[in-house]
């Protein structure tokens, strides 16, 4: 519940701009993909580093925050985690140089476990009968912030020294950082127990050892020493650390817990749909800046196709409410669902209609909104299957779950458009069944994740999830 002089409305606000900052994160560079070997200095495999090392930080910091966050304090985590974004955006901004520009990505991706301790403070601060539509609000940061960066990022980009970007990123950050200290209070609910320094070790490592042949796998080969070296060693650090976590008594990430049949279906179903939504970000703009003369290509410029994109973004941002009436209607399985069916409709819509640049906006905006819907829905699933304590946690390890989704989604893409491709002026471009292909398989993951959410048990909604 909300204390005496602290407005439930600012604490919302400010949590959710704060969202939107840590998502940004994201996609912060992505205009910037094809000139970066020539700005670091380096080959195009070394480069890809900037983008693939937020990712990596992001799915790595996510459940360690939130498991820190419930042991002491949400709002300090979310300050630590402003204050790496802060730092990493400085260390960026002052240098050109490969390596640094790696290790304040790095930082910047810590940034992301902001949204699951910013669900958490939701639930333990407002009053019961506006938490589902601060946390849809809050759920669909995630999906809403990328969207809108990718045309910012590309008119700062195109019309500024790049470093703009991170200086720009550091004054967002401070600037989230000081409305937290001001308006966000600290959670009283903590739980008592020492953190699991080694299972955090160990859940780092075995991620890092899964996520980067996923990511990576296309340039190193998917059948190279590199590649299956790191996969065989992420299933034993992955079972080991599951043994280990089985056997404390305050785990870092309670499996009994994430084992039961809701939260493991809502996190199994949270990988489909982020397999699906990042594959937009990914084959979209690619699609619109192709060449009108393959006959199939847009001819875009990097900022107009960021500016095509940016509708699917606000339509995210502004179904959130909607989604929590359709969770407080319906409850949050039908509601999961039914989003994850949205963006099969959406990426239905692209296969069939890509001829012009509205065609594909209208695609967007369809695949915006079922994401709007179904992001909303997960934390109402999760935070009704476990306890109080452990929401951040929990929120967390779900977040983590998206997270692995995009990763996997960025791979499968991207060797997708590098393998179906045709020759245009003698440079290789995406070709038209390349772009359907990744259209249809994203519109598969999307199906599969509305059939492991059809597999969650039905629950009566709860009470605190009604709108606003």
């Amino acid at each position: 519940m909300s204390r005496p002089g602290r407005s439930g409305r600012a604490i919302v606000v400010v949590l959710a701009s704060c969202g939107l900052v840590a998502s940004f994160m994201q996609t912060l560079v992505v205009p910037l993909i094809p000139v970066f070997p020539r700005l670091l200095h380096a080959s195009a495999a070394d480069a890809s580093w900037v983008v693939t090392v937020t990712l990596l930080a992001a799915s790595v910091i996510t459940p360690v925050s939130g498991r820190l966050g419930d042991l002491y304090g949400k709002r300090r985590m979310i300050l630590v985690s402003l204050g790496l974004l802060i730092a990493g955006s400085v260390v960026s901004a002052t240098t050109s140089a490969l390596a640094f520009q790696i290790l304040g990505r790095g930082l910047q991706g810590c940034a992301m476990g902001v949204i699951p301790l910013g669900i958490s403070i939701m639930r333990d601060e407002l009053p019961p009968e506006r938490v589902g539509g601060a946390i849809s609000l809050m759920s669909a940061t995630l999906g809403v912030g990328g969207a809108i960066g990718l045309p910012v990022a590309a008119v700062v980009a195109e019309n500024a020294d790049w470093h703009v970007l991170f200086w720009t990123a550091a004054g967002l950050g401070l600037a989230c950082a000081l409305l937290i200290v001001t308006v966000v209070p600290e959670s009283p609910l903590r739980t008592p127990a020492p953190f699991d320094y080694f299972g955090a070790f160990g859940l780092a490592a075995g991620l890092l050892c899964l996520l980067l042949p996923v990511v990576k796998g296309g340039t190193w080969g998917w059948t190279s020493v590199p590649t299956l070296g790191l996969v065989a060693a992420a299933v034993v650090v992955l079972l080991a650390w599951g043994a280990y976590q089985l056997r404390r008594r305050d785990p870092l990430v309670d499996l009994r817990v994430s084992a039961r049949r809701p939260v493991l279906f809502t996190n199994l179903a949270s990988i489909m749909v982020g397999f699906a939504l990042y594959a937009m970000a990914l084959s979209f703009p690619q699609l619109l800046q192709a060449p009108a003369s393959t006959g199939y290509g847009l001819g875009q410029t990097m900022v107009e196709s960021g500016l095509s994109l940016a509708p699917n973004g606000l339509v995210m941002m502004l179904l959130s409410p909607v989604s929590a009436r359709l969770i407080t209607r319906f409850g949050p399985r039908p509601t999961l669902m039914s989003g994850a069916l949205v963006i099969a409709a959406g990426y239905t819509f692209a296969i069939v209609l890509m001829g012009n640049a509205f065609e594909l906006i209208t695609a967007s905006v369809i695949i915006g909104a079922g994401v709007g819907i179904a992001y909303a829905a997960m934390p109402a699933l999760i935070m009704g299957s476990v306890p109080v304590t452990e929401t951040a946690s929990a929120n967390g390890l779900n977040s983590l779950m998206r997270s692995v989704g995009t990763a996997v989604s960025s791979a499968v893409m991207a060797a997708m458009l590098a393998q179906l491709t045709i020759s245009v002026g003698g440079l290789p471009v995406p070709s038209l069944f390349g772009f359907r292909a990744t259209f249809a398989v994203a519109a598969f993951a999307a199906l599969a994740g509305a059939l492991l959410a059809a597999l969650v048990p039905k629950t009566r909604t709860a009470p605190e999830l009604v709108a606003v």
